[in-house]
């Protein structure tokens, strides 16, 4: 419980009126979760004004509101707190309710487009086998150690995300390792938090249906190197052409991580393959469990991580070497009768398919065909449905293209996008099947043969199907167990 002056530190106030020293014991941005002595914070979303449930949110005993505009009707009894910015300022508010968990923790966030979650899982699985209690904030999953609590977002909002740490705090972590969305720097969601650093991997072509714009994208990345304060280590991927641009205005120090070029960690693959990368790093080689050059970048960044937080060299490459990849990124399935590879991965951009690809094509063997199973969602940025087809027809045997994650539009218009940009000369190759399950089963039961590569691409580790504002059971990897009779 704090009182409205103490959770207010550091916040700009544009006016405050009613009774500052009023105790507040919970915070919400949902009017329906209000209770008594609830400070609501009314946000502008994209689709719901907050403000419109500023009187709904006092009926139900809220005794405080941050707003950015008085509501016409106000109540004596009820502190308004106004601001120009309710979003930053409740990033400021939720982590002084929480008392500042993130100072309390090294805390490290990743941003990019490709191997975010990869990264901060594996990062998070290192740090364990080197002793340390820890918290992860991912798309699949966050936890505290052992304790595994259910993610809805890639970043929370400010309220649970600080909330969560706290969590963490108390539960004795000493570290966490958390995405950072590109949509939680625009709105705000891990304003006022202290990181101990930041990693940048990479930036595509991706969440245009949000951000309208490429640049509009990249500065919400690089909002995030902003932020960092000079005590944090700044670690990007120099080989990815906007990399530098990242830490253009950052005041943390800054490392590099590099394949090709001159690095602070300096990597090289000696040779890739189903069993895993063989690599030099820091002239050191050494054998991971891990595949294809898009996890030599990933393995590179937490090893560079790793050593910046003030760990062994030679302890960080052996622990490393026995990390599996994260659920859904890369997962292999293996047929015990005919030995059909299925790879289920999460690619949903066009980078992320083309680098899946490539990591197949180079690992298989001359006599294995590959077969892409892969659809785009709903909702979503549309304009790269058909560089999506065309990527999987040029760098597969067999391609069927199928339903993702409609949401609200009908399948067979996303489908029929896709199709656009098929190459005419792999028309014959190409197939249409709407139904996701159908079209998995088609293509272990009917395109492949013994020790083909069947990659379904899209999902990853998800286990639903959204169609039409509902969430249906669906998992790419329990349909190809049933399909390989695991």
């Amino acid at each position: 419980m704090k009182t409205v002056t103490e959770i207010l530190q550091h916040v700009n106030t544009v006016s405050i009126s009613g009774n500052p020293a009023i105790e507040i014991q919970h915070l919400t941005i949902d009017s329906r979760q209000v209770v008594k002595d609830t400070l609501f914070a009314a946000l502008r979303g994209t689709q719901i004004d907050g403000h419109t449930f500023i009187e709904k949110a006092i009926e139900l005993g809220a005794s405080a509101i941050l707003c950015e505009e008085l509501p016409e009707q106000t109540h004596e009894n009820i502190t308004y707190i106004v601001v120009e910015d309710s979003s930053a300022a409740l990033g400021a508010i939720s982590s002084n309710f929480y008392n500042n968990p993130s100072a309390k923790l090294k805390l490290v966030g990743i941003t990019g487009t490709n191997g975010k979650t990869t990264t901060v899982t594996l990062l998070f699985r290192l740090f364990r086998k080197l002793g340390y209690r820890c918290g992860l904030i991912s798309t699949v999953q966050n936890q505290i150690d052992e304790e595994v609590i259910p993610s809805t977002h890639t970043t929370p909002d400010a309220i649970n995300l600080n909330k969560l740490l706290a969590q963490m705090v108390a539960a004795g972590c000493t570290h966490a390792f958390m995405e950072v969305s590109s949509h939680s720097v625009v709105q705000h969601r891990i304003t006022g938090l202290t990181f101990a650093g930041g990693i940048f991997s990479n930036i595509t072509h991706d969440h245009l249906d949000f951000h309208k714009t490429f640049d509009n994208y990249i500065k919400a990345k690089k909002g995030f190197f902003d932020m960092l304060p000079k005590t944090a280590f700044a670690l990007i991927n120099i080989d990815d052409r906007r990399g530098a641009v990242m830490v253009q205005n950052t005041k943390a120090n800054i490392s590099t991580y590099s394949l090709e070029t001159l690095a602070t960690v300096k990597g090289r693959i000696i040779s890739d393959s189903i069993y895993g990368l063989e690599m030099e790093i820091d002239n050191q080689e050494i054998h991971f469990q891990l595949i294809g050059t898009f996890n030599a970048y990933n393995l590179m960044a937490i090893y560079g991580a790793a050593i910046l937080l003030g760990e062994d060299k030679e302890e960080v490459l052996i622990n490393m070497s026995s990390l599996q990849t994260a659920p859904g990124r890369f997962e292999q399935l293996v047929s015990p009768t005919n030995k059909k590879v299925g790879i289920v991965d999460y690619a949903h951009t066009p980078d992320a398919l083309e680098n899946v690809l490539k990591t197949i094509n180079q690992i298989k063997n001359g006599n294995q065909s590959v077969i892409t199973i892969v659809g785009c969602g709903g909702n979503r940025d549309a304009t790269k449905r058909p560089i999506m087809a065309k990527i999987a027809c040029e760098l597969s045997d067999k391609v069927i293209l199928t339903s993702d994650n409609p949401r609200f539009e009908e399948p067979e218009e996303i489908l029929a996008q896709m199709q656009k940009g098929v190459p005419p000369i792999d028309y014959k190759k190409t197939q249409t099947i709407v139904d996701r399950k159908e079209a998995i089963l088609f293509a272990v039961n009917h395109l492949s043969a013994n020790g083909d590569i069947i990659l379904v691409a899209g999902k990853g580790h998800e286990t639903y199907q959204e169609i039409k504002g509902i969430k249906h059971d669906f998992d790419d990897r329990e349909i190809l167990r049933q399909a390989f009779g695991i």
